[in-house]
């Protein structure tokens, strides 16, 4: 195992069979400040006239060792995106994508190396839950054949919504022959810890892994609560904040519906002061290695 890998091992008989959670990176991504921190600017006007980048940002796949399987949350970035020509739209769509981001992802950078620093290959892989369904988070499909990929109804619902791609879904890359889809609808939450949230779903069924409702970003974007023996609980936000700092400060980011945003972050700020010790784990925040090292 590369001794690098952040890594966090919650104790033999956790919570659930919970045995460790690890995040990889598959690269890192510079987008415009008024991405992560918001604007009260159009959202077009921004992107399309900012002239300043933020230092990268890691592109977070965490990585659950689970005693049911090996789950992951978000499958990160494709580097054919870096590679292939071909991989975004053309004319003014792929002009709004050449714009929103800046990618970096070496050879060794793929889900299938990152996922070998751990010792697994991507045939391990059992689940793959999605946040949501922008090119960021379903990078690693291609290879996940052998996986029942997680996503929620709703986020599935906009991949029939007029103009997919120039609002962040690249069908091509997404419908993908041979992978097994797992549309998911959250039901009324029994677990009264779980308030705020009156919805939520337990993936296992045994309280380990619990998804709940973060739309905002977009419409079907989901959170995935692991809970640990002994240990303190892990939630992993997808994009609802780019940075637990920023979470914490009350802004909101500049890409999706800013008053759900501003909701969901309620309620996983008050799901926080609930849960004690909850760690918040954002998909781009740099510092999610370091305090996944320290729990």
């Amino acid at each position: 195992m590369n001794a690098r890998t952040p890594m966090a091992r919650s104790e033999p008989g956790s919570l659930g069979g919970v045995k460790a959670v690890s995040v990889i990176s598959t690269g890192t991504v510079q987008i415009h400040p008024e991405h992560p921190y918001g604007s009260r600017k159009p959202l077009y006007l921004w992107l399309l006239t900012s002239r300043r980048w933020t230092p990268p940002r890691a592109i977070n796949v965490f990585v659950i060792e689970h005693a049911r399987g090996l789950i992951l949350f978000d499958t990160g970035q494709d580097r054919a995106s870096v590679t292939d020509s071909e991989y975004f739209p053309g004319g003014f769509t792929g002009h709004v994508y050449d714009r929103l981001a800046k990618f970096d992802i070496g050879e060794r950078e793929t889900l299938t190396e990152q996922l070998g620093t751990l010792g697994y290959a991507p045939g391990d892989v059992t689940t793959a839950i999605l946040s949501h369904l922008h090119q960021d988070h379903i990078g690693g499909l291609p290879v996940l054949s052998g996986a029942d990929v997680v996503v929620s109804a709703a986020e599935w619902g906009e991949l029939s919504r007029p103009g997919p791609e120039l609002r962040g879904f690249l069908r091509n890359h997404i419908l993908l022959p041979g992978l097994r889809w797992r549309q998911v609808t959250l039901e009324r939450a029994k677990d009264r810890s779980l308030t705020p949230f009156t919805e939520s779903l337990d993936v296992m069924g045994d309280g380990s892994l619990t998804l709940l409702p973060t739309p905002g970003h977009t419409a079907g974007s989901m959170s995935l609560l692991v809970r640990r023996k002994g240990q303190p609980s892990l939630l992993m936000v997808g994009d609802l904040a780019y940075g637990a700092d920023i979470l914490r400060s009350g802004r909101v980011p500049g890409v999706g519906k800013r008053r759900e945003l501003a909701e969901s972050s309620r309620k996983v700020l008050a799901l926080a002061e609930r849960e004690l010790g909850l760690i918040v784990l954002p998909a781009h925040d740099p510092t999610c290695a370091q305090r996944l090292l320290d729990a």
